[in-house]
């Protein structure tokens, strides 16, 4: 599909409405996902957040295929573009203003999900830590002086 930096047709805003729309609506699966993963992360439940971040996976896959789709609109300067009505036109920046602040919500969402598994890889590891210690202390304290099991009772005279 060619679409001409200067004369678009009614149909070529159309599809633009359309991907941008398409485009709203995977941001917003991302959020709600990305809601979840914070969720599962406070909660360590690993299981699930795996199968949180593999719908993630999809999502963004789709995500990559529709941005493709918008590329022979990028070019254009939006003032030139023909639509039916001043209203869709209107819509269009609406989906299109919603989906850059998704987007900013999500890479947020993203680096606060990352600063919460680093603080819960280190406590673990300090928990790790402190039962490794733990071990070697019990090990020495239970280390026999002489034979296991027996109580010298002789006297000396």
């Amino acid at each position: 599909m060619a679409v001409a930096s200067h004369n678009t047709t009614l149909w070529d805003t159309d599809l633009l409405l359309e991907i941008a729309g398409l485009r709203l609506s995977l941001f917003e699966q991302l959020h709600s996902l990305g809601q979840r993963q914070l969720e599962l992360i406070d909660q360590r439940d690993m299981t699930q957040l795996i199968h949180v971040l593999s719908a993630k996976h999809h999502v963004l896959a789709e995500l990559q295929q529709t941005e493709k789709r918008l590329d022979p609109f990028r070019g254009q300067e939006p003032k030139l573009r023909r639509w039916r009505n001043a209203l869709l036109r209107e819509r269009c920046a609406t989906v299109v203003e919603k989906s850059d602040q998704l987007l900013r919500e999500i890479l947020q969402q993203e680096k606060l999900a990352e600063t919460r598994l680093e603080q819960h890889r280190n406590e673990t590891a300090q928990r790790l830590q402190l039962a490794h210690s733990a071990g070697h202390a019990r090990t020495a304290y239970a280390a026999p002086a002489g034979r296991p099991g027996m109580l010298d009772i002789t006297t000396e005279r």
